[in-house]
């Protein structure tokens, strides 16, 4: 299965924050959205960063509540994985497993296309055990 599959399903949306945003204000938005990563974007196209909730628990713990006035610039991970939306979602697993990442950004001709969690991956995952188990069970009952 292709990660453009997964967004056909979920839908392309991708919640965004300025990198000048405060992470008080960014805690706003994942709360509100009920999410935990949001990519960081001066245009809503482009990729700054991603920030998550560990990310802002991390600096908490680091820098203690002065954090939260400060901008989401100063806690996101700027080296930030990508993949294509004709990326395989096993290669996916494997690579979010590999680098315990949860959130990946999916990039079309250099634009934001849309993002993946690995709530995602492992959803598509059991979906097509699920189709492979059901045709197994039809064929052995034939």
């Amino acid at each position: 299965m292709l990660i453009g599959t997964i967004l056909r399903g979920k839908g392309a949306e991708v919640v965004t924050v300025r990198p000048d945003a405060t992470v008080t204000a960014l805690l706003a938005v994942l709360a509100k959205k009920n999410i935990g990563a949001v990519v960081v974007s001066e245009d809503g196209s482009s990729i700054a960063g991603i920030v998550s909730e560990r990310d802002v628990v991390r600096r908490l713990y680091d820098r203690g509540a002065g954090v939260l006035d400060e901008a989401v610039s100063s806690i996101m991970t700027t080296e930030v994985r990508t993949c294509p939306p004709d990326a395989d979602v096993d290669d996916l697993r494997q690579t979010m497993t590999t680098h315990r990442i949860r959130h990946v950004p999916v990039v079309d001709a250099g634009r934001l296309a849309g993002i993946v969690s690995i709530g995602d991956v492992v959803k598509s995952s059991i979906e097509a055990l699920e189709t492979e188990k059901a045709h197994l069970v039809d064929y052995l009952h034939r």
